[in-house]
């Protein structure tokens, strides 16, 4: 499908309001961006070109999960696109000429195994059908080989003179089941010789072996061995590998003397969990035989789990409730059974823990109060290990940042204050400054200053002192007389700027 092609319409699928979809900053989180989410429809739409032969091989089931991340509130949603194929490969062999060598004493109904095309579709858009060209001396027919492939075998239905042709030339031909139909082509070159009576036999028609993961290049693998009831030429047999896909040959080799098979590239059990292959045996003579290896892997705990944040909350104020959400995260081990089972642990003694979700998805959340005048940031470190022997762990660390709330009232640096003054000052004279400390940031820290109360009258009060609301400084606004004032008393309070604001008073008495 082409870029900007519409999947399906999220919104309506999860019951959202396309309004929604920008204002909970839905996104899609996945390895590759095959697609995206229109926030405007509510749309998800086709964004990168998508091979299903690149992304499945050749299962017929390919699926591409999606997660749908949102915010406010944090969630996550689980989509999967199902990947039609399409009759966009044809059937090919691998290899365009064949050569058969047939002995002229073969009789007819004599069966020769031929190589399967390879169609890189799946179900009906793969290999549906052979066709022989014409000839008098060959047929071709169908013999079930591998599950859901049919193999094409060459029948000899007229008995061959090599001293009367001693070479024949067919042509194959490999149809797939697409509309229009795809074909691939191969020649066979059918080489009469002279009697050879036996056919190679192998010991085993199929082999089954388990290997581990990560073998060294060089391994022995299974050794194959057949013989043969000729004698000379015709009782030397040499193997070959039928068959056999770019990827296996790739990580096997075989010994054409001795039919050993040994290891020769990596073996990842995360690549593929099993090997199929066919080796035959040719004798000296041309005859040929099969036997059918089925090669198990087992899984080594050889991969280390990771974490991955998918989104995470910048700041936490300090009055969060416990078990408020703050950071979403999944754990990911390409590993299978107790070697892929990941835990998640927090190893540092801090106000939080670890929630498990669904699909290997955990939420960070609030186990504890908070107090940003006694921490102001923590760093919390999230250990991932599995279940493997030895198990493999990893650790990801996260700075929460905590936000401050105005939760602290100032403070007086003396319970109550007492100044003595000489009278006949000058006015606008400072008598005395308080000072009130607020640990509180900005504006929840930020102390402004006032009197309150006093025992003059208040008229009088504005004409003998005033304060400084930002400084605390207390000013007479005249000469004092002793005869007269010998002694006064202020209430002075400090009110920081939060919402709602705090406040403290203190005694402030003049001699």
């Amino acid at each position: 499908m082409a870029k900007g092609s519409v999947v399906g319409n999220l919104a309506e699928d999860l019951g959202l309001h396309v309004r929604d979809l920008l204002t909970r900053n839905l996104r899609v989180s996945a390895e590759k961006q095959y697609f995206t989410v229109n926030m405007e429809s509510g749309n998800i739409l086709v964004s990168d070109r998508i091979d299903r032969e690149s992304l499945c091989l050749q299962n017929p089931l390919c699926v591409v999960p999606l997660e749908i991340v949102a915010q406010n509130p944090l969630n996550v949603f689980h989509i999967n696109v199902m990947i039609e194929d399409i009759n966009d490969n044809p059937p090919h062999f691998p290899q365009n000429n064949i050569v058969l060598q047939i002995n002229e004493l073969a009789m007819p109904g004599t069966r020769f195994g031929l190589e399967s095309a390879i169609d890189a579709d799946v179900g009906p858009h793969s290999v549906q059908s052979y066709q022989l060209s014409s000839s008098e001396h060959f047929s071709l027919m169908m013999k079930g080989k591998t599950e859901d492939k049919n193999a094409p075998e060459l029948v000899l239905t007229k008995p061959l003179d090599r001293e009367q042709q001693s070479s024949h030339l067919l042509v194959l031909t490999a149809v797939d089941g697409g509309d229009p139909v795809l074909t691939g082509t191969a020649a066979i070159q059918i080489k009469v010789t002279d009697a050879n009576d036996n056919a190679p036999v192998f010991s085993h028609d199929m082999y089954k072996v388990s290997l581990r993961e990560n073998l060294p290049p060089g391994t022995s693998v299974l050794k194959v061995t057949a013989t043969d009831q000729d004698e000379g030429v015709n009782a030397e047999i040499t193997y070959s590998f039928k068959s056999l896909r770019d990827d296996t040959g790739n990580i096997f080799m075989l010994d054409h003397q001795n039919g050993e098979i040994k290891s020769k590239g990596p073996i990842d059990f995360e690549t593929s969990k099993s090997y199929t292959m066919n080796i035959e045996a040719r004798d000296g003579g041309g005859m040929t035989s099969e036997c059918k290896i089925i090669l198990e892997i087992l899984d080594e705990n050889d991969n280390t789990p990771d974490v991955v944040f998918t989104s995470v909350t910048s700041s936490i104020t300090e009055d969060a409730e416990p078990g408020t959400v703050i950071a979403l995260f999944k754990t990911h081990d390409k590993d299978s059974g107790e070697n892929g089972e990941v835990t998640c642990v927090i190893k540092e003694k801090v106000p939080f823990r670890i929630e498990s979700s669904s699909n290997n998805y955990y939420k960070l959340v609030t186990d504890g109060a908070l107090d940003r005048e006694h921490t102001t940031e923590y760093n919390v470190t999230i250990t991932a290990t599995d279940r493997g022997k030895p198990p493999l762990s990893s650790s990801t660390c996260v700075t929460l940042h905590i936000g401050d709330v105005n939760d602290n009232a100032p403070v007086f640096h003396q319970e109550s204050y007492v100044v003595h003054l000489a009278e006949n000052n000058p006015p606008g004279v400072s008598i005395a400054q308080v000072i009130a400390y607020d640990p509180d940031l900005g504006s929840n820290g930020c102390v402004f200053y006032s009197i309150v109360a006093s025992d003059l009258e208040t008229r009088e009060l504005t004409s003998y002192v005033s304060v400084n609301a930002q400084s605390g400084v207390v000013f007479a606004q005249r000469a004092f007389d002793y005869e007269q004032l010998r002694a006064f008393e202020l209430t002075l309070q400090a009110r920081d700027q939060g919402s709602p604001a705090l406040s403290a008073n203190v005694s402030l008495r003049v001699l």
